[in-house]
């Protein structure tokens, strides 16, 4: 693979042929930063795990130099966080068994410029080496600008295919703004009860974030204990733990489609549900007068 930046690193922790490592990918995770693939794609990760043919691979964007940090890393300038951040998203695959790890070390300034065609490139020439059944990126409902700048570039990669090529699905994961807010009709649950240890191990690499004051670990766990409890309010649980997605896929599947229009109808969906159920229960509360 020839990218952008010379800067730019394949990762194959197998040690297999790059193109062979890429070419058997079936499970695609593109994140913006260091950690977040593991924080957003549990379930493909757990669903790929010791599969003979189901691969995941991760791509991470961004360089990782802005990384907040403290304790042992506090003194450490933005180039020595970037190998760090390299070094500890690489021991991610490993654990994992990635098929393949990219680090395609963009500047998070480049991502939000949407000027700047670097990032859907390198994205488009991937989507092309891997042919993945299913995407995962983040969701467009997200609080961090470069999370959904990331989630844009890879619309913007994937309708530069052509329509045979696309995958079969494209979600939008949670981070930073989890997806329990949407209506149950819109999240698509992701099941991530198998496998706790291999989770918590794939989150405890990053110690540079952890030791920096941000416990990604126990806070993915706690969210994901947390949706399976509160999925549903008349039932018991049917998983220990849940994440969530947004399906994205018509966004790929009509080029023409609004990205914004169609973020807003969860938005609206949402706010709907909220007013229905409010009037409903004030329609009850006068009728019981």
């Amino acid at each position: 693979m020839k990218f952008t930046l010379p800067t730019a690193e394949l990762f194959v922790p197998d040690g297999q042929p790059e193109e062979a490592a890429l070419a058997r990918t079936t499970h695609l995770a593109i994140a913006a930063h260091q950690d977040d693939i593991e924080i957003m794609a549990a379930a493909p990760i757990l669903e790929c795990f010791q599969q003979a043919d189901k691969w995941f691979t991760g791509v991470v964007v961004t360089d990782g130099r802005g990384s907040p940090r403290d304790d042992l890393y506090r003194d450490y300038s933005d180039e020595d966080m970037r190998l760090v951040r390299f070094k500890e998203q690489k021991k991610a695959a490993v654990v994992g068994e990635f098929a393949a790890q990219v680090l395609l070390d963009h500047p998070s300034r480049t991502i939000k410029d949407a000027s700047r065609r670097e990032a859907v490139e390198d994205l488009l020439d991937l989507l092309k080496a891997t042919r993945p059944q299913v995407v995962y990126t983040h969701n467009l409902a997200d609080k961090h600008d470069t999370h959904v700048a990331v989630a844009l570039r890879v619309i913007a990669a994937l309708r530069g295919l052509p329509q045979a090529e696309r995958p079969a699905r494209l979600y939008g994961c949670e981070v930073w703004r989890d997806l329990d807010w949407t209506v149950d009709t819109d999240k698509v649950p992701f099941d991530t009860s198998a496998h706790e240890n291999l989770q918590a191990a794939l989150l405890g690499v990053f110690d540079s974030q952890i030791a920096g004051g941000k416990r990604y670990d126990l806070a993915s766990m706690g969210r994901r204990r947390a949706n399976a409890t509160y999925f549903a309010s008349h039932g018991t649980d049917d998983t220990r733990g849940l994440t969530y997605g947004l399906d994205l896929t018509p966004l790929i599947q009509d080029p023409g489609l609004e990205v914004s229009d169609y973020v807003q109808g969860f938005v609206q969906r949402f706010a709907d549900d909220v007013r229905d159920r409010l009037q409903r229960m004030g329609d009850q509360e006068k009728s019981a007068r």
